[in-house]
């Protein structure tokens, strides 16, 4: 499961829309428990710098994550995930997805836009059994 605020998933909703017909990106800034709970505390907006074409890959901009590693430093948040939208396409995740999940530790929230509306995110994580992304409840408190 991961927890993230309203206010939060609000903006990722709003990015995702505003970068419409492309895809948005950014980092997600929080905690997991023992029991396996993400708990997103912050974003890190990221401009898309994926090679070609925009519309069905990102990339988050390495200094974007460069920074929010420093600030971070050693303290209890950490990167936990990062974000990104799936124009006109389902909000999860994609074969293109799956070959760049470099950190199978690492959360995958995808907000589906559909004729440039962003619907409700979804997560998913990749499953070290299988190395295969399966899905997480996303809940806002």
């Amino acid at each position: 499961m991961i927890q993230i605020p309203d206010a939060l998933v609000a903006a990722i909703c709003g990015a995702a829309e505003g970068t419409y017909p492309e895809e948005c990106c950014g980092l997600l800034i929080g905690h997991k428990d023992n029991g396996g709970k993400f708990t997103v505390s912050e974003i890190a907006a990221s401009p898309n710098v994926a090679k070609g074409d925009h519309k069905d890959r990102f990339e988050v901009h390495p200094q974007v994550r460069f920074d929010v590693m420093r600030k971070l430093g050693d303290g209890p948040e950490q990167i936990i995930g990062h974000y990104h939208s799936h124009p006109d396409h389902a909000g999860e995740p994609s074969a293109t997805d799956l070959e760049m999940a470099f950190e199978p530790e690492m959360v995958w929230l995808i907000v589906a836009v559909q004729n440039g509306l962003a619907q409700r995110p979804r997560a998913h994580i990749v499953d070290p059994a299988t190395t295969r992304f399966r899905e997480i409840e996303v809940h806002t408190p």
